[in-house]
């Protein structure tokens, strides 16, 4: 698996369109991710936001709101409040996973330490705080403030069921709609919302996003056991490493025999991994179809994404968000 470059150009095409308010963004992120009183703040924010990330959730936020025809400039308030929750997530995910690279770069939490990557995070959470009241809006910052919600309870949630081989499918999609589809809907959402969108658009643009969020993460599950460090920006097996259940390792046990699923049980379930289970976890997933039943799930909710854009404006954007849909499973080709 890996990267196709053939239908890479959805997000570059998308980037394109929006670069001028992403500029904006971009300014407005420098400026309130600085600190007078404690410099390792912008030190440690700058880190990863400058590490080269695609911006793809300020980008929704931004597209949604054009979309919708939006003339304003709230909608650079909101892309930057969203870039800096997921980068609060990021550090704080980070530090919970004792990750060692994030985006093909050192962690924070490995160049500083655990204390600065917490609480450097929940000074990006204030940060964004600020940003939503500045839209003036409570109606974006309920949408936004929820999202904060459930993403940290999609964590917790992760944190008790992943290494529980009992988990479901269904488990799986709740704690994937918390840690990541939450955001996506919110910035589509969001970015509706302040255009003045009713909410027939409004619904659609959340069901876009929800579903775009969710292949998005199905993919990113399916590239640690079959992507290459430069495309995923980590060291391939870190889920299994980490272990976390994720879809395919569910599919893998749901149709396991009684030898795998002691395997499973050992390596997941215990932690107790010796050289080599990677490799063969990597054959039992294949042995079981498990990867290509989840890539057939990644496409299925990237589809549904697609149809949920049905009820949006009629815009050039429109096919702009259909064809990232289709980008975000094209990862995984």
């Amino acid at each position: 698996m890996g990267m196709n470059e053939n239908v890479s150009k959805p997000l570059d095409r998308l980037a394109a369109e929006l670069a001028g308010d992403m500029g904006d963004v971009n300014a407005l992120i420098r400026e309130r991710m600085a600190s007078r009183h404690a410099p390792r703040i912008p030190e440690v924010t700058a880190h990863l936001v400058e590490a080269g990330g695609k911006r793809l959730r300020p980008l929704l936020v931004l597209a949604a709101a054009r979309l919708c025809g939006y003339a304003g400039d709230k909608h650079l308030l909101l892309a930057a409040a969203v870039e800096f929750i997921h980068t609060a997530t990021l550090l704080h995910d980070d530090v919970v996973d004792e990750s060692q690279q994030r985006r093909g770069r050192p962690t924070a939490n490995l160049l500083w330490d655990n204390k600065s990557s917490v609480l450097v995070g929940d000074y990006l959470f204030a940060r964004s705080f600020q940003l939503m009241a500045d839209t003036g809006s409570m109606q974006v910052m309920r949408i936004l403030a929820n999202a904060s919600a459930t993403i940290a309870e999609g964590e917790v949630l992760q944190l008790t069921a992943a290494q529980d081989i009992t988990t479901t499918e269904d488990i799986y999609i709740q704690i994937v709609r918390g840690k990541t589809a939450a955001l996506f809907s919110a910035a589509t959402e969001s970015g509706s919302v302040v255009a003045g969108a009713d909410d027939t658009v409004r619904q659609a643009l959340f069901e876009y996003g929800d579903a775009l969020g969710i292949a998005f993460q199905i993919v990113d599950d399916l590239l640690d056991y079959g992507g290459s460090t430069a495309t995923i920006g980590k060291n391939i097996g870190d889920d299994f490493r980490e272990r976390k259940l994720t879809l395919p390792v569910i599919k893998a046990i749901a149709a396991a025999d009684a030898d795998e699923r002691a395997f499973w049980e050992r390596c997941i379930g215990q932690g107790k991994q010796d050289a080599g289970d990677l490799d063969r976890a990597l054959t039992i997933l294949k042995a079981r179809g498990a990867l290509d039943a989840a890539r057939t799930d990644a496409i299925a909710w990237a589809e549904r994404a697609k149809s949920a854009l049905a009820a949006a404006p009629a815009h050039e954007l429109r096919k702009e968000l259909s064809d990232l849909a289709d980008y975000v499973v094209s990862r995984i080709s």
